[in-house]
């Protein structure tokens, strides 16, 4: 038997990495469905990992791993976050890592994540490869010390 499970919304984007909800081409760009599905892989890509997991997703100019980080350390405590921004039009992926996080996420366990996400986008399923990618960083990074799950 399927439920329908309703639930109050909520936003886990910032200033910077959301996009301004009065911009009509917001909700053109993902279906409810799809924002439900990045909204969940976010959520417990965090909660299982501890770390602060962020999506950007667009333009990212010349100097995209610049404007990455910059991006980063505008949103909030950049030591235990994890930034994707993702520029489609560029076939651009960039993941930023704080120094904490850094040492649960090894530059190779990002490469492995950004390789399937990109395999992903290539065959036309952008939100899938995302939730993909997120999947593999946070097992990659496991639950954090001193924290049991069961």
């Amino acid at each position: 038997m399927t439920r329908v499970l309703h639930a109050e919304p909520h936003d886990t984007g910032t200033k910077d990495t959301a996009p301004n909800r009065a911009d009509e081409a917001y909700d053109t760009v993902f279906s409810y469905r799809e924002l439900a599905r990045l909204d969940e892989a976010l959520t417990m890509s965090s909660r299982e990992t501890g770390l602060r997991f962020t999506l950007y997703i667009g333009d990212l100019g010349p100097q995209t791993r610049t404007r990455a980080e910059e991006l980063h350390a505008r949103g909030g405590d950049a030591a235990d976050s994890v930034l994707l921004a993702i520029s489609p039009g560029q076939r651009v992926v960039e993941v930023v890592t704080g120094p904490s996080a850094a040492r649960r996420l090894p530059d190779r366990a990002c490469a492995l994540a950004v390789l399937s996400m990109t395999n992903s986008f290539a065959s036309g399923d952008l939100v899938g490869g995302i939730v993909n990618g997120l999947r593999q960083l946070s097992d990659q990074a496991g639950h954090p010390r001193g924290v049991r799950t069961h």
